[in-house]
């Protein structure tokens, strides 16, 4: 399995134009041949292409320069040298280009087979026959190809997904993805288990409408900082429309927990204190007195709606569902359960 690599600084160089040819027509029995060379091919393009089936980076590692071919040099007889052919590289949905020197944003890849020319080739040169006039009949000189771009990028991913699911480390992020959607997340007792976000497909109301969901790993107190890891995955719940925060329900601190999540996500971008949440509280089954869960109702009632879910063993998962379709996509979901 490929390791999850969601940023890599790179070097695109594009092709060299060919230099153009200086070259006069050469013939049995034509005494005064004149010019006839021809153009430099054009270097070639460096072209980005988004595919929906890499899901990391990693490609990259081994390679830091990117380089298009060059365009060949002109020959006699007008012949033109051929183009450099494009590179194409391809990168995941969700990558976004930054130029390595001023951090700005070149490029945003958010759909499947999004294409964006990064870098440019260069003309090839003219041919001494293109500067041929009436009173330049035998031109001696030619044009040099033309430089292609060649620049420093950083590809950083960023996850496209719809939902985040953000908790302590061992709150059961990743047994929650697994039972809603298809995915096959790594799964252990321990915590930290998750190394790296993972992704999958929420299938409503026989397949009338789709979103997807992010396992983010386990978020500690100073993650927004580096700490744990930290700030690495934290990018990845930028883009979604709304964030589940799940709690273990066999150790439970509810508020504490909470205010901690909610400060790291707001230290890292203020933005993702502004998406719709629900706070979910897993691991219900382990608990002795069923009147347990209305006790946690009236003690945290200041903080809104609270779900309660056991992951494992897939109570109220259905339940936790139609909250998600109705908070997260209203709009979607008012057409739907309308018809």
């Amino acid at each position: 399995m490929p390791s999850f690599i969601d940023e890599v600084p790179i070097r695109i160089k594009a092709g060299h134009g060919g230099p153009g040819a200086v070259h006069f027509h050469k013939e049995k029995f034509v005494e005064f041949g004149g010019p006839d060379g021809g153009d430099g091919g054009d270097g070639g393009d460096v072209i980005l292409i988004a595919e929906s089936r890499i899901m990391t980076l990693e490609i990259y590692l081994p390679d830091r320069l990117y380089s298009a071919m060059d365009g060949e040099p002109g020959s006699g007889n007008e012949r033109h040298g051929k183009n450099g052919e494009d590179l194409i590289l391809k990168v995941p949905v969700g990558t976004q280009v930054l130029d390595a020197v001023t951090m700005e944003l070149m490029y945003d890849f958010t759909k499947d087979e999004e294409i964006y020319k990064i870098a440019k080739g260069g003309r090839g040169g003219k041919g001494n026959t293109f500067f041929k006039s009436s009173t330049h009949q035998t031109p001696r000189f030619s044009q040099p190809g033309e430089d292609g771009d060649d620049f420093s990028v950083i590809l950083q991913l960023k996850l496209l997904a719809d939902i985040g699911i953000v908790g302590l480390p061992n709150a059961g992020k990743s047994t929650l993805l697994s039972k809603i959607t298809h995915a096959h997340p790594k799964i252990a007792g321990y915590a930290f288990t998750t190394l790296s976000p993972n992704l999958g497909i929420v299938h409503r109301t026989n397949d009338m409408f789709r979103y997807t969901v992010a396992d983010i790993p386990g978020i500690i107190e100073g993650a927004s900082q580096g700490i744990g890891l930290g700030i690495s995955f934290l990018k990845h719940i930028e883009r979604v429309q709304g964030i589940l925060f799940l709690f273990d329900g066999g150790n439970l601190n509810l508020v504490d927990e909470l205010e901690m999540l909610r400060n790291e996500l707001g230290t890292y971008n203020p933005i993702l204190l502004e998406k719709p949440f629900l706070i979910v509280i897993n691991k219900m089954d382990i608990w002795d007195d069923p009147g347990f869960t209305e006790e946690i109702k009236d003690t945290y009632q200041d903080l809104g709606e609270i779900l309660f879910i056991s992951a494992d063993k897939e109570l109220n998962l259905e339940y936790l569902l139609e909250r998600i379709d109705k908070v997260f996509f209203p709009e979607q979901t008012k057409i739907i359960y309308e018809n």
